[in-house]
């Protein structure tokens, strides 16, 4: 059975050592814990004193976690999600491994089940065989990194990105080739970008290693509180039960940190009553 999570960038107003126990309090047994300039942030010079206070909040309240790595300005201040993998030089292609790198530290000493990732906008206007080819290139690199640290990798098709769907996950998982790397599909995604839901979940589930979910409209990436889009959500859990998915379903609204305990509570509300909705075959 599945954990239902919540996603510390919904807690953006908060430190993190004050919405892990909100969160668990909730009722939520999973934690997607963004790291961000004042939750976790990679490059500080306290992040070993961090991280072990971190763990000892997650073993006390009984959460299981994965790391996100979706921080909108941590690496550049004034352009949101870059550099990437994509990024046409060397440099910044490193620096966003080296950042991804350290992701991978503290999901080994957290205990975490994953680290997820995705693969970011191409900057230039290079061939796309050229963009293609430094993201195959990047995960295999982190692949063989996150095996050495025995850390699972999940990487998330994102609208917008260079890898928007899961069709294009499945290309980019058959060039990397590797054990380690598996996929974060995200509920409200795979409706943005008009993929059919209950088939998308089941056609992945080997390769399930976290999962995001809000509500969203087709072909608009706005991840909305649950009622407000267009997903009928009781299929949705029924199909990663039918999958025997096992790891965090974490709610995603980033943008709702202004009232993060009111949306947290009433997600898990919904989810929970969705739940009791399922249509069990006969």
């Amino acid at each position: 059975m599945y954990r239902l999570g919540y996603n510390t960038n919904g807690f953006a107003h908060h430190k993190l050592e004050d919405a892990l126990p909100i969160i668990a309090g909730l009722g939520y047994q999973s934690v997607a814990i963004t790291l961000d300039h004042y939750s976790l942030n990679p490059f500080d010079k306290n992040l070993h004193r961090q991280m072990g206070e971190i763990r000892h909040w997650l073993e006390t309240l009984n959460l299981k976690c994965v790391i996100e790595t979706g921080a909108r300005f941590l690496l550049d201040s004034r352009w949101k999600h870059q550099p990437t993998l994509l990024s046409p030089n060397e440099w910044e292609r490193n620096y966003r491994l080296e950042f991804l790198t350290r992701a991978v530290w503290i999901a080994e000493a957290l205990g975490a089940d994953c680290v997820s990732f995705w693969s970011g906008t191409p900057a230039d206007r290079d061939p796309p065989d050229e963009h293609w080819q430094r993201l195959i290139d990047g995960c295999r690199r982190l692949c063989d990194i996150a095996d050495r640290h025995n850390v699972d990798l999940a990487f998330e098709p994102e609208p917008g990105m260079l890898v928007d769907t899961t069709g294009k996950y499945e290309s980019l998982a058959g060039k990397v080739d590797h054990p380690r790397f598996g996929l974060t599909l995200d509920v409200g995604h795979v409706h943005c970008m008009g993929e059919p839901m209950v088939e998308t979940i089941l056609t992945h589930a080997g390769s399930l290693r976290n999962v995001h979910i809000a509500d969203m409209r087709q072909g608009v990436h706005d991840h909305l509180m649950f009622g407000e889009g267009e997903i009928d959500f009781p299929p949705v859990l029924h199909a990663l039960e039918q999958s025997r998915y096992s790891g965090g379903v974490h709610v995603e609204l980033s943008r709702h940190s202004h009232d993060a305990v009111t949306v947290a509570r009433k997600s898990i509300a919904f989810l929970t009553e969705a739940r009791f909705k399922l249509e069990l075959p006969n």
